[in-house]
């Protein structure tokens, strides 16, 4: 397995640091409003990798943090005039509520900042008593000057992070680059007691900890957006290694931007999409669908038209599935031929080079291509279907398959059944048994069983 690493600017081989578990933080929510749509690519991706590695047979420890304490998290409750508690209850419910709705799997653990302040406390002392970091009037900052290759994830050169800081220069700081570990409390603000006074620790010190204390230092893969490249998670990596000289992480992961309609998403041109607000229009699998058709780290333009095609996609293999009868042999034995096993092993290859589920997910449409044709013999186009929804599982689609192609009931399903019901017992009183037996077996093959009783014929759906 090839992974890029945005330290290294390559792709590596990927081998976990304990053989049998992969170890994964991927920086969650700051919960202060709902999420954009931009704010799921991450969500959504990280969840198909979580996914490949278990398919592949690894087991999986994934942290997702929840920033609970955070400038703009405060500057919400001030706005929605309520404790920046009931701010962050509040969102986080919506998180969850979201990420599910999205079919987004739950991380093995959310962990919540304000749950980690003494450790982020005994974290900055360390820094302290190591020089790198320093008290000023409350505050707490680090010496970003003091850590070798300070810039090496980013790629900014230090030198000019100092002359751009310039421009929103702090007296209180010794280097214009350097940045804050602990913020002095404001009047109305929350606070936690520390060394220094009242104050709340810093957004980047609160994901260096959290990562550090549940997945050891360093873990296998930190990801996110590629927009927390700098300073966020520069910034953790350089506590990391302030600490102990090692690295945080072994591989650092970023997707690539999303814009709106090929313009950067602003509110101020009214172009800000909230996730809850396009699952109104779309279904999720649709948007993971418009996700998963591009590679992660390419920048991707979310615009009406590509939505539209991904709904329609989505519905394909869906309809592919229905004309087969896909729930009257879904338990059956998967039997998979050369043909077959050479599309999935060009899915494994896809997936294997960097997570490239826009080949991966072109893949499910060769096989959809070989459910729908019917010059092809049944067992084939059955087990085609079979590799479909096991490889399509893969990348988060159809976990509500059943519900999906399950006949809806209704008054005139009841009438039509009760009429071939009433058709089969004449021909029964004809003795014409092939055509009583036909109608009974057909409507077997659509998962309708028929019961003949002392009270007459009986019936009930059973697909599975």
């Amino acid at each position: 397995m090839k992974i890029y690493n945005s330290i290294s600017r390559k792709k590596e081989t990927f081998v976990p640091k304990n053989p049998e578990q992969v170890t994964m933080y991927v920086c969650g929510p700051t919960v202060y409003n709902y999420f954009h749509i931009g704010n799921a690519r991450p969500f959504l991706f990280f969840d198909v990798v979580r996914r490949y590695f278990k398919y592949i047979g690894w087991e999986v420890k994934y942290v997702q943090n929840i920033t609970d304490i955070e400038d703009k998290l405060i500057e919400q409750a001030k706005e929605e005039n309520i404790p920046a508690t009931e701010i962050a209850a509040k969102y986080t419910e919506a998180f969850f509520e979201d990420i599910t709705a999205l079919g987004i799997e739950k991380a093995d653990h959310h962990t919540y900042a304000t749950e980690f302040v003494p450790d982020m406390i005994q974290l900055i002392q360390a820094l302290e008593n190591k020089g790198f970091a320093y008290e000023k009037d409350g505050d707490v900052y680090f010496s970003v000057s003091k850590v070798e290759n300070y810039g090496k994830l980013s790629g900014k050169n230090l030198d000019q992070l100092m002359a751009g800081a310039r421009i929103e220069a702090n007296s209180s700081k010794k280097n214009p680059a350097d940045f804050t570990l602990w913020k002095k409390m404001k009047p109305g603000e929350p606070y936690w007691n520390s060394p220094w006074g009242k104050g709340r620790p810093g957004w980047h010190t609160e994901c260096v900890v959290m990562s550090k204390k549940l997945l050891g230092q360093p873990f296998d893969i930190h990801g996110g957006g590629i927009d927390l490249i700098f300073p966020h998670h520069e910034n953790e990596r350089a506590q990391a290694l302030a600490l102990n000289n090692k690295p945080l992480a072994r591989f650092w992961m970023h997707n690539g931007y999303l814009n709106i309609e090929g313009e950067k998403m602003s509110k101020s041109k009214n172009n800000f999409l909230i996730a809850r607000d396009i699952l109104k229009q779309y279904s999720p699998e649709a948007i993971r669908f418009f996700f998963l058709s591009k590679h992660y780290r390419s920048p991707i333009d979310f615009n009406e038209e590509i939505i539209k095609e991904s709904q329609t996609a989505v519905k394909a293999l869906y309809e592919s599935l229905a004309d087969i009868n896909f729930l009257a042999f879904h338990h059956e034995k998967k039997e998979y031929d050369d043909s077959l096993v050479q599309i999935k092993q060009k899915f494994l290859d896809a997936m294997n080079d960097d997570f490239n589920t826009a080949i991966a997910t072109s893949q499910l449409f060769k096989l959809q291509k070989m459910v729908k044709n019917e010059a092809l013999a049944l067992r084939l186009r059955k087990n085609a279907a079979l590799m479909m929804v096991e490889l399509g599982s893969v990348l988060g689609f159809f976990s509500d398959v059943h519900a999906k192609l399950q006949p809806k009931q209704t008054d005139l399903d009841e009438k039509l059944i009760s009429v071939l019901i009433r058709y089969r017992a004449e021909f029964k009183q004809q003795k014409n048994w092939e055509m009583a037996d036909r109608i009974r077996d057909d409507l077997k093959k659509i998962g309708i069983f028929l019961m003949d009783t002392p009270d007459g014929t009986k019936w009930k759906i059973e697909l599975d």
